[in-house]
């Protein structure tokens, strides 16, 4: 049986290994077709799973949970991903693409106090610092080589603000649905929306490489069901700054992922960069004063599960 204490460090730990598989798909994906091809087909098959849920659960929605899952989805899957898809389409590296994802902890804190009612400690802003100085360590060589024009680096930043606003709208709403189906409901909408840019842009095809498929079944099952499950338990289970605070171990994450598949080296600054992200999150994460602060998750029978 998982303990109170455990679960928020077992869901945060599927949680950054899940979302680094995001990039690994993009990279995987986009050798084989458009971003926004690979992105509509990826919600396709989410989008027909989650139909399929939602048909036999046949949740009690409200006008509310609509509106806020909705803006929830575009927000957090179709500015985020359609913009830092695009950006690794265009020659940005995951690493690099990480990097500037791993930027939202600051961007939080900083807007967590005054809007969200989530104070950061002193100890809390020196682990966000820390852990954005260990990023830069892990992709300082990439950084250095990169010869993509520097305007294109406004496509993951722009896409990283989605993901900031995206993730403040939901703590401001507190939505009580249940997270299965505000998955599904976040499929469906990206699904819409990424075969209508694609099939508008003249992008939406039928590619013939069989690895294409490969990549959009990695997507679904580990990036989607993955990667956003959790994100979104997590963002249940954990104030903003923390769980954003996660981000800062996907880039180390990330590069093991593209040692181990794609044969890309490990340099000295980079696992320097890993230990000081380490570091950063025992920081932000730690519990003012050794005291439990109580969250819940939603269960599916209405009820809740309480995390210390």
């Amino acid at each position: 049986m998982i303990t109170r204490r455990a679960l928020p460090v077992l869901v945060g730990a599927g949680f950054v290994v899940f979302w680094s598989c995001g990039f690994i798909g993009a990279r995987w994906g986009t050798e084989y077709a458009s971003a926004f091809d690979l992105l509509a087909w990826r919600y396709l098959v989410a989008g027909a799973l989650a139909a399929a849920v939602l048909l036999k659960r046949r949740p009690h929605l409200t006008r509310s949970d609509l509106i806020t899952h909705s803006v929830m989805a575009f927000l957090t899957q179709c500015v985020y991903l359609g913009l830092i898809f695009t950006g690794i389409d265009h020659g940005i590296s995951a690493g690099v693409t990480a990097l500037i994802g791993s930027l939202q902890p600051i961007l939080i804190a900083t807007v967590a106090g005054p809007l969200l009612g989530e104070p950061v400690s002193p100890k809390q802003w020196i682990g966000l610092l820390l852990g954005l100085a260990g990023v830069a360590f892990v992709v300082a060589d990439d950084l250095g080589a990169t010869a993509t024009p520097a305007l294109t680096f406004l496509l993951p930043v722009g896409g990283l603000l989605g993901l900031v606003i995206g993730t403040v709208w939901e703590r401001h709403r507190k939505p009580t649905t249940n997270l299965l189906d505000a998955l599904c409901l976040q499929s469906l909408v990206s699904c819409v929306f990424f075969v209508v840019i694609a099939a508008g842009t003249g992008q939406l095809t039928v590619p013939n490489d069989l690895q294409f498929y490969g990549a959009v079944v990695w997507l679904v099952v580990l990036a989607t069901g993955g990667g956003w499950g959790l994100y979104l338990v997590n963002l249940r289970l954990s104030g903003a700054t923390r769980i954003s605070s996660l981000l800062y171990l996907v880039p180390p994450t990330t590069m093991l992922f593209a040692f181990l598949l794609f044969g890309e080296t490990i340099g000295v600054l980079a696992v320097g960069g890993m230990l000081l992200c380490a570091i950063a999150v025992l920081l932000i994460t730690a519990r003012p004063g050794g005291r439990k602060t109580r969250t819940s998750l939603r269960c599916d029978n209405g009820g809740t599960t309480v995390a210390g």
